[in-house]
């Protein structure tokens, strides 16, 4: 019961990443590149701390840091930008859907073995995700910022494939963070000033915090510590949760809601990974 608990836990703190990151945005309270600036900072620090009470020390070297490091600033600053448009729960699937793709591909370049359920399953979340993305598919979907969390998709599927690598997840993703921040700093100014200048109040401040600290360096380091007790279909089976609770939330904390053709591509999505990451017993 309490790892069923802390599961349902981690996969809120997932789900919350993308309400917080929309009320902030949608409540004009502060810019996409900012919001990313001060999640990426608050995250390290909190990861950093935890690496220190936890570990004892913290070792910001390691196998694929550069990779890692890149592959975070690209999620983080796609997740930011694509939010300034999207819903919540629409955003969350996108992501979802495409770091389930980009693993799958990454598997098939690693030379893994590939059985055809998972071609089937990525075939459907693909063709679901086009569905969701092609102009004109629904009123409330912007092409460009859908793209935008489809590159943060990307990011977020490279670095969990580069993490495979990682013997200390905890360690691993708290180097990545706390070396990524001030080349986010950079980025997010540079971003700011292309877009129009900076902006940023307390409301937006509160929220990038909230999102950096405990949704998700809180969240991250609780998945570490329930992976290891949870089946690999009962791990995925909670993933697929993720875009569901983000949905509820948008619609419960910002008024947002589903238009028919979104609920049944949505369904495409996460039925094609649902048949790609599990394994039916015959």
């Amino acid at each position: 019961m309490r790892l069923f608990a802390l599961t349902a836990l981690t996969m809120i703190a997932f789900a919350a990443n993308s309400v917080l990151n929309r009320m902030a945005l949608a409540g004009g309270s502060i810019d996409a590149a900012s919001f990313g600036s001060i999640r990426l900072i608050a995250g390290a620090v909190m990861l950093g701390a935890l690496c220190l009470a936890l570990r004892g020390r913290l070792r910001l070297g390691g196998a694929g840091r550069v990779m890692g490091v890149v592959a975070l600033l690209v999620y983080i600053y796609g997740f930011s930008a694509a939010y300034t448009a999207l819903d919540a729960g629409l955003g969350a699937l996108i992501l979802f859907g495409v770091v389930q793709i980009t693993m799958f591909a990454g598997g098939l370049v690693a030379g893994e073995v590939t059985p055809p359920r998972r071609w089937i399953g990525a075939a459907l979340a693909l063709a679901g995700l086009a569905w969701l993305l092609w102009p004109g598919a629904g009123p409330r979907i912007s092409v460009p910022h859908g793209l935008s969390m489809a590159a943060a998709g990307v990011g977020w599927g490279l670095y969990s494939l580069n993490g495979r690598r990682a013997v200390d997840a905890l360690q691993a993703t708290a180097a990545n963070f706390i070396l990524a921040a001030p080349l986010g700093v950079l980025i997010g100014l540079a971003l700011s000033a292309g877009s129009g200048g900076t902006h940023i109040g307390p409301e937006g401040i509160a929220l990038a915090i909230l999102a950096g600290a405990i949704t998700s360096g809180l969240g991250y380091a609780l998945w570490y510590r329930v992976l290891p007790g949870l089946d690999a279909s009962v791990a995925a089976v909670a993933q697929l949760t993720v875009p569901v609770i983000a949905v509820a939330g948008g619609m419960v904390f910002l008024g947002e809601g589903l238009g028919l053709q979104t609920v049944l591509a949505s369904a495409l999505v996460l039925g094609g990974v649902a048949v790609s990451v599990l394994r039916f017993r015959g």
